[in-house]
Formats: structure tokens, C-alpha cells, sequence
């Protein structure tokens, strides 16, 4: 099979039969071989009877669905899972992305050899205040952070060799950074396309202002767990190790200030009156905290289950 199409869903009857009907006038006519994999995220309308009704007029849908809402991530995750298709692309349900693109990424990820290949809304239909200036502002960090260089990491319009979807692990809120994602997984050939941007037709935005502040969370979340996660040591430890030399010098300094200026016959403050001390003592026990957290986190990560899974490029 040439092609998975997956989409995310909560809620979004009303657009369903419009988006099937342009994937299906878009890529039927090439001659492309595909399949769409609908995930319904514990939607409360009538999206699960209108994927089952789509399933008989389009044999090629398949549905999967929620008993409640468990998020984007979770649904991508099983859609991913079921997946059969060369290339997967996923694209939201809200008619927002065009399935005119898919083609051409397809090819981008064919011929031009990419493994993933994202979306960039340069021109978006948004509000401005409560969404195109947050976005960028989150994009620009995200860059900052993973050190890739795209323009619309959330874009949810993306397409990916199949290999990638099958090899990353998408949990929580981290759909947002499946780029980098695949890239630690060794998928280091990303793309990207500028696409075309909706009006949203039907409904309602699903997503609030907290998405923000959960982006920023959740990208310095999976920046510390790709960085550490299976040597937490290398930063807690060497962290740990740095305040407890301060907190050490700066309690021998007062201590070895105090004896000069004492057997001098000079006037001096006991070591406990100067609040360099404190300090000191904050340092000493931040430092063999710190130490024995990374200690601790060492031991789980060397018992974890996955601790040895490496992606294999070849064999001979």
C-alpha cells in the first residue's frame, strides 16, 4: 500500500464526509493506493456513527475509537500503530489542511529522500492574538531548543516514511514535537513544505491558551528526557558535584579566614555569624542532593526495560 492517511478527531462530525470526499477526489484519479485511519478521541457528537457510515460507502476507511478523551497524542499513537501504508501522513479533521498537499509530499519524501516532511502555515488564518503571535513565539523556542530549523513544528499536516512512525514512541502531549522526536531515533533527514491554511469551516478550536505553557513544559520535558534520560547522572551528578565544591570552599575559606586572623591577634566573627556560611551549608546540602538524585535516577534508568532498544539502519 502506497499511503496511510491519520486523523486525529474529537468532535468534528460535520466535517468528515467534505474531507473524505477531497482525499478521495485528490488521490483516487493518481492511481494511489491508501487507506484513511480515523481515530475518534472519545468524541461526544455523532463523529464515531459518521465514521461508520463512511466505512460503507469508502472501503478503504478504517476507524478506531476512544472510550473517552485521551488526546492528540494518545490517537496518533494508534493510528501510527495501525498503519500500513509506505508513507503515513497525518492531517487534522477540522478541514484546515488541504489534501491537495499530500501528493507532493509524497514525492518530497520519495525522491528527494526525506524522512519526515512538515507542514509550514506560512500564511495562516488564526486569530492573531490568541494564536499566530503565541505560535510563533513557541516555534522560535522550539528551534532554539531542538535545533530544528522549522517554521511550524505543530503543524498537523506531515508526512513520514513508514519506518518513523514505527520506531518513536508519541505519549502524552508530545505530538507537537515529533520532528524531534524522529530525529533522536536518527531520522535526521526533515523537510519541509509550505501549505496551504483554512478557515476553519464547522465548530470550534479544541485547544485553549494552557496549550502554550504545556508546549514550553513539555519541550523542556523531552529535551532532558532525550539529553539524559539514560544517563541522568551526566546532569544531576556533575551539577550536584559543582555546588558541593562551592559550598566547600567557601566553608573552608571562612574557617581558615577566622584561625589567620585569630592567631594575629586581629578582630574576627565567628563562621556562624556570617551569612556567607549559610550559603555555604545550602550549597553543601543542595550539591549532595542533587548527587544523590542523579544516583537514584542512574539505578532506575539501568533497570528500565527499554534500557538497550537502539534503531538498527542495517545489517549484512
Amino acid at each position: 500500500m502506497d499511503l496511510s492517511i491519520v486523523i486525529s478527531l474529537f468532535n468534528e462530525e460535520e466535517s468528515l464526509t467534505e474531507l473524505l470526499e477531497k482525499i478521495h477526489a485528490e488521490l483516487e484519479p493518481k492511481g494511489v493506493s491508501y487507506e484513511v485511519i480515523m481515530v475518534d478521541d472519545g468524541s461526544t457528537d455523532g463523529s464515531w456513527d459518521k465514521i461508520c457510515e463512511l466505512k460503507q460507502t469508502y472501503g478503504n476507511v478504517h476507524g478506531i475509537r476512544f472510550r473517552r478523551n485521551y488526546g492528540k497524542s494518545a490517537a496518533l499513537y494508534c493510528g501510527f500503530e495501525a498503519a500500513q501504508g509506505d508513507i503515513v501522513v497525518t492531517m487534522d479533521a477540522d478541514l484546515q489542511d488541504d489534501p491537495a498537499e499530500i501528493p507532493e509530499m509524497m514525492r518530497m519524501i520519495r525522491e528527494d529522500g526525506y524522512d519526515l516532511v512538515s507542514g509550514w502555515k506560512k500564511k495562516r488564518y488564526d486569530n492573531a492574538i490568541t494564536k499566530n503571535i503565541p505560535s510563533k513565539i513557541y516555534n522560535w523556542a522550539a528551534r532554539k531548543v531542538t535545533g530544528i530549523k522549522l517554521h511550524d513544528m505543530n503543524c498537523g499536516l506531515k508526512a513520514y516514511r513508514n519506518e518513523v512512525v514505527k520506531s518513536i514512541e508519541v505519549y502524552g502531549e508530545m505530538h507537537r514535537f515529533i520532528p524531534y522526536l524522529a530525529q533522536n531515533a536518527g531520522y535526521e533527514h526533515i523537510g519541509e513544505k509550505v501549505v496551504k491554511h483554512q478557515a476553519r469551516k464547522y465548530g470550534s478550536s479544541k485547544f485553549g491558551m494552557e496549550r502554550f505553557m504545556n508546549g514550553f513544559l513539555d519541550l523542556m520535558t523531552i529535551w532532558f528526557l532525550q539529553k539524559f534520560g539514560r544517563k541522568p547522572m551526566h546532569l544531576f551528578g556533575v551539577v550536584g558535584t559543582l555546588m558541593f565544591i562551592a559550598g566547600f570552599i567557601c566553608a573552608v575559606w571562612l574557617i581558615v579566614e577566622k584561625l589567620v586572623r585569630q592567631s594575629h591577634g586581629l578582630s574576627f566573627r565567628q563562621v556562624a555569624d556570617q551569612p556567607l556560611f549559610y550559603v555555604a551549608i545550602v550549597c553543601l546540602l543542595i550539591g549532595v542532593m542533587l548527587f544523590l538524585t542523579g544516583f537514584i535516577a542512574e539505578l532506575i534508568s539501568r533497570n528500565s526495560a527499554g534500557r538497550n532498544n537502539y534503531n538498527i539502519k542495517d545489517r549484512i
